[in-house]
């Protein structure tokens, strides 16, 4: 296991169904295992040669189409292998179930392939909840969401948020 492994097994864990994020822990406390290691290793080849034409070319499907062959043969042989013990054989479902959705991104342009931009909102607002404790009402609480939504669009795309404000526009263009 390389760190190239590890690392790619760390970008695209916030895209796999909850159960699915513990692959990197689960093979750091079992390397001995020679199947969950097999699991590990093809599927990281795979994210890899994913990623790196997405550093290259971006999210563009017409790029993105060649990684289909690759996927395909990833759960041919995932489909055939033969795990005996339980947490290979647990990992072997798990990516067979979630084949779908877990390389949905390849069938659309400008899809991103990971959820970070939607667990740094989350974190926004977990701020917020914190801090206001049990003083949230439900307008307040609208009202703030709205705000977030607007703030994170305008960091997304690089515009200033005060700018926008002052512009009195209701709409964020492109």
């Amino acid at each position: 296991m390389t760190a190239n492994d590890t690392t790619s097994l760390k970008r695209i864990h916030t895209r796999l169904p909850e159960g699915h994020r513990d692959l990197n822990g689960d093979f750091h406390k079992n390397q001995l295992n020679s199947e969950l290691r097999n699991i590990v290793i093809r599927f990281g080849s795979l994210l890899r040669t994913i990623i790196a034409t997405i550093d290259r070319y971006g999210l563009r499907m017409r790029h993105l189409n060649r990684h289909h062959k690759d996927v395909n043969r990833f759960y041919k042989w995932l489909a055939e292998a033969e795990c005996e013990t339980d947490i290979g054989a647990q990992y072997q479902r798990r990516l067979i179930r979630c084949r779908d959705g877990c390389f949905e991104f390849l069938n659309h342009d400008g899809v991103p392939w990971n959820n970070n931009n939607a667990e740094n909102a989350i974190k926004a607002f977990a701020k917020y909840r914190e801090m206001a404790g049990y003083l949230i009402t439900r307008k307040g609480l609208e009202d703030y969401l709205v705000l977030l939504s607007i703030q994170q669009t305008c960091k997304y795309r690089g515009i200033s948020v005060l700018d926008f404000l002052k512009s009195g526009n209701t709409i964020l263009d492109v």
